[in-house]
């Protein structure tokens, strides 16, 4: 038996007006962890359809041997039958289903014919423990945030025979504590035979599980790395990933804070359908003009919670506290009010919340200040490719035309949209949540490089950020919140990791 499971030779994937692959190779050994990493828009996610049969056999060319037998999937059933299982980026959770529903949809455990619920939901309480969420079966996905509702999704392809397992962006939307768990279940099931195949951008996780790594670069094989080797470095992924190098993830910033532009003071939140349930308790903080501030947490800390709350109490209910704006009390009782008082947020799901992804730049960056652009009740449509076009040069975003549609962008493009969504509405204090996940090291690069800018032009920055390193490297000052509670306020030159975690897992005094 070969030692290889899995082979494609020379897979190219064209679209209209558009090659996405050219004559990619790849090779993954039987029983090991191997790793793709590369810029968006590199090609990686459509390799792994490719392989999956959501670009089914005939839409591509080349040849694709899985357990030395040439296959041809023409759909994602016939990729599963094989034993090959994807979990995409974009969740594919039906959210008025319960957990356990949505682990065995398509595969119901029946019998003569009926769904044995006591089976279904004792299997589904089996693997949730596996992959540590702690969650009833019966929950409704649409009550869980995005971190759980992948864990939920790692949790539907364990239920199934799974050989070969395509992870894409997997630890994406959790935190670090629980990336790290997440990891330690694909070493688990590396152990028991399980090949995986992981899309990432986070190089120190990479080279932390991975054995071996492929880089891609506009659609192409760049290299392919053993990560046991000395060579098989973040700077040379880095450097393989954009085509040069890049001496420091983080732009030189100095910073210089004026006056305080934002302050919330006993900021309470009660849960929106569990009556008694505190989410976000006493919460207080401030950010000042040019300052970057971040709040650390766990999942499940009420990071997301805090952020809507503030910005036009889209999130909860029972809510109490004050906000100011500029030392003047504000009351932000709907999102246009937050919006009127120099509030933005920027959500941390751009494609379900942030984006229109079926329609097009310019209205997408126009959408959250149509009032600037009306005349008489009618939108101004010179006006509003004009200000659409001002800001993909000003963010460089990567697109022919502000006509295009936002979802062909990649992600690292999609994210400047948004945030030239929110810029548009001029606002004094933004709200950055998760602004970096799922886009790859460049593109990181640029949009720290635009929160600084923002910073330098005066505006208060608050950013919401999983990643311990991302906030020490671009932040001024860091609250850490746990269980709904501001445990700490440390300045990011005298914070580290260990101090942050220790605080993110304070526990009630």
């Amino acid at each position: 038996m070969s030692d290889h499971i899995l082979e494609m030779r020379s897979i190219t994937k064209r679209f209209p007006g558009v090659t996405a692959l050219q004559d990619v190779s790849l090779t993954v050994r039987r029983g090991e962890i191997h790793a793709i990493c590369g810029e968006n828009g590199a090609g990686k996610s459509t390799l792994m359809k490719v392989l999956s049969g959501v670009y089914p056999a005939g839409t591509y060319e080349g040849e694709i041997l899985f357990e030395g037998e040439p296959v041809r999937f023409g759909s994602i059933n016939d990729s599963e039958a094989r034993g090959i299982v994807i979990i995409h980026q974009e969740l594919a959770l039906v959210s008025h289903l319960s957990i356990a529903e949505n682990i065995f949809l398509g595969n119901e455990q029946a019998k003569s014919g009926f769904i044995d619920w006591h089976e279904t939901n004792a299997r589904a309480g089996d693997l949730l423990q596996q992959v540590g969420l702690d969650e009833n079966p019966t929950t409704h996905v649409g009550t869980l945030g995005v971190g759980k509702q992948q864990l939920v999704e790692i949790a539907k392809a364990l239920s199934k025979d799974v050989r070969l397992l395509i992870l894409d962006e997997p630890t994406a939307a959790l935190n670090d504590q629980d990336a790290e768990h997440l990891l330690g279940l694909i070493r688990q099931l590396r152990e028991r035979g399980v090949t995986c195949i992981m899309i990432s951008h986070k190089l120190a996780e990479l080279a932390s599980i991975a054995d071996s790594t492929t880089i891609l670069r506009d659609g192409a094989t760049i290299e392919t790395l053993e990560m046991s080797s000395p060579e098989a470095n973040t700077a040379r992924m880095i450097r393989g990933m954009v085509g040069r190098d890049i001496d420091n993830l983080y732009p030189e910033h100095v910073s210089r804070p004026g006056e305080e532009v934002f302050r919330v003071e006993d900021w309470t939140v009660m849960h929106p359908t569990q009556p008694g349930r505190v989410v976000v308790e006493g919460a207080n903080l401030s950010v000042r003009a040019g300052e970057i501030v971040g709040i650390a947490g766990l999942m499940g800390a009420g990071r997301t919670e805090l952020a809507m709350s503030i910005f036009g109490q889209a999130y909860g209910r029972d809510i109490k506290g004050r906000v100011f704006m500029h030392g003047k009390e504000v009351k932000t009782r709907s999102v246009a009010e937050a919006i009127e008082h120099g509030i933005a947020y920027a959500t941390e799901d751009r494609k379900q919340y942030g984006l229109n992804l079926i329609e097009d730049v310019r209205r997408n960056v126009a959408s959250a200040g149509l009032h600037k652009l009306s005349r008489g009740g009618w939108v101004d449509d010179n006006r509003e490719i004009a200000v659409a076009e001002k800001y993909r040069q000003d963010l460089n975003i990567k697109t022919p035309s502000v006509l295009s549609v936002v979802g062909q962008l990649s992600g690292g493009n999609q994210q400047k949209v948004v945030l030239s969504k929110w810029l548009y509405t001029e606002p004094d204090l933004l709200i950055l949540d998760e602004p970096t996940r799922g886009i790859d090291v460049g593109a990181k690069f640029e949009i720290y490089s635009i929160i600084n800018e923002l910073a330098d032009a005066g505006k208060a920055v608050l950013i919401i950020s999983s990643e311990l390193p991302e906030l020490l490297g671009i932040c001024d000052r860091i609250y850490s919140l746990s269980a709904g509670r501001i445990t700490g306020e440390v300045d990011a030159e005298d914070a580290t990791q260990e101090r942050l975690m220790e605080l993110m897992t304070k526990e009630k005094d």
